[in-house]
């Protein structure tokens, strides 16, 4: 590659972001000769670059010419917000890793699917193996488990229906019935555990978060030898979740 690629992929670069603004400037999209016009770009350029970026989604081309912002910056903006969320709590997440030595999980409940949204983790706090994805382990995890619990019937039984209860370890509970029954009488609500369910070796304990009206989970790993302090991490799990959800929930 010659020494004035650099500079010349920046120079496009620049470009397309100034087209990118100027067609944010218009509802009902503005075309490519006004774009142009409007970036002082040479036509020519313009008309390359708004190519490309309707190519790649960033753009989008009206049947009457104009052009408008395309579906793949919702996505970016969508994806921006949601990390901007995450930032707001991981420092009580990763206060209670250094608190408990224990890795702490974020998990919400999108649709239909319960997935991992953050994991804090260190060298004194390493996180599970996760060996199997926890959208097919909701079963057989605390996090799982405790996004099941505070679900309503109907979506318990839409949720079993689509998954397989597979059998991770000789302790994973595969019959829906008694899993709903343990949902519904866990001792400690509205915490649950996950003891040597998902990983030989592994107990989990999770408690319910909210980010708006979207549920989730909050929960930590830790070995089996240290099962006695299930209590005490629970008692810390249920503040940290509350200051989770205040986080989430404040308007951005």
């Amino acid at each position: 590659m010659g020494a004035q690629d650099g500079p010349t992929l920046i120079t496009s670069v620049q470009r397309a972001f100034r087209l990118l603004e100027a067609a944010s400037a218009h509802e009902n999209g503005a075309p490519a000769k006004q774009l142009a016009r409007e970036t002082g770009l040479p036509l020519a350029t313009a008309y390359h670059l708004l190519r490309t970026l309707v190519n790649d989604g960033y753009l989008r081309k009206l049947p009457d010419g104009g052009f408008i912002l395309g579906d793949r910056l919702q996505t970016l903006h969508t994806a921006g917000r949601a990390q901007a969320l995450l930032s707001r709590v991981r420092p009580a997440l990763a206060a209670l890793r250094d608190e408990l030595a224990t890795a702490a999980y974020l998990t919400f409940y999108e649709e239909g699917e319960i997935r991992v949204a953050e994991i804090v983790d260190g060298p004194r706090a390493p996180r599970v193996d996760l060996w199997v994805g926890f959208e097919d382990a909701g079963h057989a995890t605390a996090l799982g488990k405790s996004v099941l619990r505070e679900l309503d019937e109907e979506a318990r039984k839409d949720y079993i229906s689509r998954h397989h209860l597979a059998d991770l370890t000789p302790r994973t509970i595969t019959s829906a019935p008694e899993l709903l029954r343990q949902l519904d009488s866990s001792p400690v609500a509205p915490a649950v555990t996950d003891l040597e369910e998902y990983a030989l070796g592994t107990v989990c304990v999770a408690v319910p978060v909210y980010s708006g009206d979207t549920l989730g989970s909050l929960g930590v790993s830790l070995p089996v030898d240290r099962l006695s302090r299930l209590d005490q991490v629970r008692a810390r799990l249920l503040p940290t979740a509350n200051r989770v959800t205040r986080g989430l929930s404040l308007t951005m």
